[in-house]
């Protein structure tokens, strides 16, 4: 009898675990329309669409042709300097010279002992393949901290692009090592671990400067923050970082480093582009062009942070004065406002850039959920928001780009950037005399 009590008693946790689990599926199932629409199921959407993506991308790997782009090309460059060649200008692979920072070349390194010296593709795509997943997973935990976005959307960021999964295990660019690195950065300045947050902004950046697009919002955000004298210190991690990187190379050729892995001058091939398709290619190639696409960028970036970050009333010159000695004290920076600033900073960079080429679309394919729904204008419904990500991923998908689908690029991302400027902002307008009434 004692026997019989004593394995009732053990069998009890677990009957109530399973009737508690049984009850949650049931509410789960009463609410399973909530489920695609509230934002606070999003880590129980996103397990779930992770462990499709885990069938999706091993069938992905095992059934559609891996192309070679620009492996090879990377192997050869960090091969030479395995070989001991520190000289950047004397570094080149079969699609040119290095033109990375030596973030890449240590990463790459890694990658090319990991795979038989680069003569492995499958395990280079079963590596990816994981990297895929991890910045899935980072990208969710961003979403779930902000607390915007409906899960339903999340099968079009995953699942349901072609172009990303191909980018990542069939084609092996340094884009989405950047990017993974960047998304880590992001959660832990979310985390407020600003320090380490800046130092994987700064690897992120010493793998592909397209991170620096992310910059000037990250400025505006330490500056909001701790003011000039104490966004300095975070803004000397990311300094040192990229010297310490790059120590070996500057050493050796300081000129020849910084000009090849920091060239924001380099020239685009126009059979490569994705946006200026329709444009003639004199034009796409001439000089002036860049410059005024660069004055729109800065233009429009200006305006951001004047007209729809910084809302204290005060000058924006304030944000170099000490937190503690402003007429309006900043309220800690909510998960919205870190994101959402980052967000759009990026994004005006994307619509302004020179020429994007396919693998680019990472840069912020993952970013676009957020710009759609986190602040709509009450004129873009769901249905015209999924109609944007469609044509956004058609044109993306257009091989090689047309005119036809380098303009419709352009008209989602001015209706994206439209949305942006007149939806409501995660900054809210405070002024001193509101201060004072409460």
């Amino acid at each position: 009898m004692a026997a019989s009590v004593r394995k009732r008693g053990r069998a009890g946790p677990a009957v109530q675990a399973a009737g508690l689990c049984g009850q949650w599926l049931r509410r789960a199932w009463q609410e399973r329309r909530l489920l695609l629409l509230e934002p606070r199921y999003t880590l129980l959407v996103a397990a779930c669409l992770c462990l499709a993506e885990v069938g999706i991308t091993f069938w992905v790997i095992h059934r559609v042709a891996y192309t070679e782009i620009d492996w090879k090309a990377y192997m050869a460059e960090v091969e030479g300097v395995i070989n001991g060649t520190y000289d950047y200008t004397q570094l080149q692979g079969d699609t040119g010279p290095l033109v990375y920072p030596a973030g890449f070349v240590y990463i790459f390194m890694g990658l090319y002992y990991a795979t038989g010296r680069g003569t492995d593709i499958r395990t280079a795509q079963h590596i990816f393949a994981v990297l895929y997943l991890a910045t899935l997973l980072l990208v969710f935990l961003i979403y779930h901290q902000t607390c915007k976005v409906p899960p339903f959307v999340f099968f079009f960021m995953c699942c349901a692009s072609y172009r990303v999964h191909s980018i990542f295990v069939l084609r092996l660019f340094n884009d989405p090592v950047a990017m993974a690195l960047l998304f880590l950065s992001i959660n832990l300045l979310l985390a407020r671990r600003w320090g380490w947050g800046c130092c994987c902004f700064s690897l992120a950046v010493s793998v592909k400067m397209n991170v620096l697009l992310f910059a000037p919002g990250l400025l505006f955000l330490l500056l909001t923050q701790f003011g000039l004298r104490g966004a300095l210190p975070k803004l000397g991690i990311c300094a040192v970082l990229q010297v310490v990187l790059g120590l070996p190379f500057l050493l050796e050729n300081p000129v020849g480093y910084l000009s090849r892995s920091f060239d924001l001058g380099r020239q685009f091939l126009f059979r490569w582009t994705v946006n200026w398709r329709f444009l003639p290619e004199a034009l796409f190639l001439h000089r002036a062009f860049h410059l005024a696409l660069l004055a729109a960028h800065l233009t429009l970036l200006l305006l951001f942070a004047l007209c729809r970050w910084h809302r204290t009333g005060e000058s924006i010159l304030s944000l170099l004065k000490d937190p503690s000695k402003r007429k309006v004290p900043p309220q800690p920076l909510t998960p919205n406002q870190i994101v959402c600033t980052l967000f759009t900073s990026n994004f005006i960079g994307i619509c302004f850039s020179r020429s994007l080429h396919y693998q680019f679309y990472v840069w912020y394919f993952h970013t676009l959920p957020y710009l759609l729904w986190a602040t709509p204008a009450r004129w873009l419904t769901h249905l015209l928001r999924l109609l944007v990500l469609g044509l956004i991923e058609l044109s993306w998908n257009t091989y090689p780009s047309t005119s036809c689908s380098s303009a419709a690029l352009h008209m989602c991302h001015a209706v994206i950037l439209l949305q942006l400027w007149l939806g409501p902002q995660p900054f809210p307008k405070t002024t001193q005399h509101s201060k004072k009434a409460h």
